[in-house]
């Protein structure tokens, strides 16, 4: 892990650190204000932060489409609060997010949490309707239980929910309490925001969602094009790699080093592992521990990945420069161990069901169990506190990636060969013309969510479905 791709006079240079600007919002949580406008090549910027306090996460949200800057370009965005990397939403586990939404947007809008379960007050987040120029109030309760890591949030109206996230709607929560599954010389090591958008400029401002146009810049990094991640040779830090894109896939390598996986789509792992390349489809995070290594640069990069024959093939790019200088320190042992995974491998399976993701070849929809979406239909009932099995097929010669709301599952299979989990996780990529096999235990409190498609698109012409877990 140690050696790096190559050494260049450039690191010091490049070492410089632009501070940020601390603030308060009066009636909500503090907001640690950052630069919006970083241009091409500068230090990598964590998104503005809200942080919850005595328990509360308050926060404002203002949608609208207003110009920001990307990369040196001025782009018309879909933005919270003025954002095209909105702010980081932290909490702690059994916190509760008390926040406001204002809708400057047409037509009508939402805030989706995704990956982890809350017990909304005023219905299901995903189901909810704020209509153009509405102000709603709305408050979450996160269970005690909540596991530590990364997730995200996004809106989640209606279609087209693609150029929503591609146009700015969509940013990053971070459930705090991994630290305390580290070695104590490795609990306060620097963390880096790392979200992944396929960055796409509108056109116009005008009044509907789906008003792009133009040529896409490309892959981004906080809303930075090739940024530079600041690393000590020896040092630790805890990487929150996210893909809140609309549908790529990254496939992440960092040249010289591994990635050492401690959760994953906000579940952290019963044993750390390590990989050369992570590949990361719409929807999924990775929590991972990487180290600087000699004096110099070397690129964070995505590689080439082929999502099948009837897929895009998505290109190799430098998302970002990792620069190692500076005091040299002592390289960290990790441990083998990390957190508890409940494996539901010996469990009692109460329901086997298999679940199909295929496209309608008579007009450009998909299908979830060979029907369009309707919210107001149930697809699938579960009985709260018990264990089911899927299988979830893929007939396509495409890639999917599969996403259940609220609820991680352990994945057992991929086309028949059993796989060993050492987390849950929330997002699966379904190999085309194949199935895996997955098991989900249903905790928390009864209501509909929904499954769908990751692939926004997909979504967008109908492959979701609801399940609805009863007592």
């Amino acid at each position: 892990m140690r050696s790096w791709a190559r050494a260049s006079g450039f690191a010091v240079a490049a070492m410089i650190a632009l501070a940020g600007i601390g603030a308060c919002d009066v009636g909500e949580t503090a907001l640690v204000r950052k630069a919006a406008q970083v241009p091409q090549g500068a230090p990598l910027r964590d998104p503005p932060q809200y942080v919850s306090g005595n328990g509360v996460l308050r926060v404002r949200i203002v949608v609208e489409r207003r110009q920001v800057r990307v990369a040196g370009r001025t782009l018309w965005a879909l933005t919270y609060n003025g954002y095209y990397m909105p702010p980081t939403l932290r909490l702690q586990p059994g916190d509760r997010m008390d926040f406001t939404m204002v809708n400057k947007v047409h037509p009508l809008t939402n805030l989706h949490v995704l990956g982890f379960e809350a017990t909304p007050v005023r219905g299901s987040d995903a189901f909810l309707h704020i209509q153009p120029g509405q102000t709603f109030h709305h408050v979450f309760r996160f269970p005690r239980t909540l596991m530590p890591g990364t997730y995200w949030y996004h809106s989640y109206a209606q279609p087209p929910m693609a150029t929503e996230a591609t146009d700015g709607m969509s940013g990053i929560i971070v459930v705090d309490g991994l630290r305390r599954h580290l070695p104590p010389n490795l609990r306060n090591i620097t963390e880096r925001v790392i979200a992944l958008k396929d960055v796409q400029g509108a056109a116009a401002p005008g009044r509907g969602h789906d008003v792009r146009g133009g040529a896409g810049i490309g892959g981004a990094v906080n809303g930075q094009i090739n940024p530079v991640i600041r690393i000590r040779p020896g040092e630790t830090q805890l990487w929150r790699l996210a893909n809140i894109s609309a549908g790529d896939y990254y496939r992440l390598h960092l040249r010289g080093q591994r990635f050492q996986v401690i959760a994953q789509d906000g579940n952290p792992v019963e044993r750390i592992w390590s990989a050369d390349s992570l590949v990361i489809p719409a929807g999924a995070r990775y929590d991972v521990l990487v180290e600087g290594g000699r004096p110099g640069h070397t690129e964070l990069e995505t590689l080439p990945y082929n999502a099948g024959a009837a897929a895009g093939r998505f290109p190799h790019r430098t998302l970002a420069t990792a620069v190692s200088a500076g005091t040299p320190v002592s390289c960290a042992a990790l441990p083998v161990t990390f957190a508890t995974m409940r494996d539901l491998s010996q469990e009692p399976v109460a329901a086997h069901r298999t679940v199909v993701f295929s496209p309608d070849r008579t007009a450009n929809r998909f299908f979830a169990m060979g029907r369009y979406f309707n919210p107001e239909r149930v697809d699938i009932r579960s009985r709260l506190g018990t264990v089911e099995e899927w299988t979830v097929r893929n007939p396509t010669d495409a890639q999917q990636a599969f996403h259940v709301h609220t609820k991680g599952f352990q994945l057992m299979s991929v086309n028949g060969r059993p796989h060993n989990a050492h987390s849950w996780q929330d997002t699966v990529t379904l190999p085309e013309r194949g199935h895996v096999v997955i098991r989900l235990r249903f905790t928390g409190h009864p209501g509909k969510v929904v499954f769908h498609c990751a692939m926004r698109s997909h979504q967008d012409m109908g492959m979701m479905a609801v399940l609805q877990i009863v007592k």
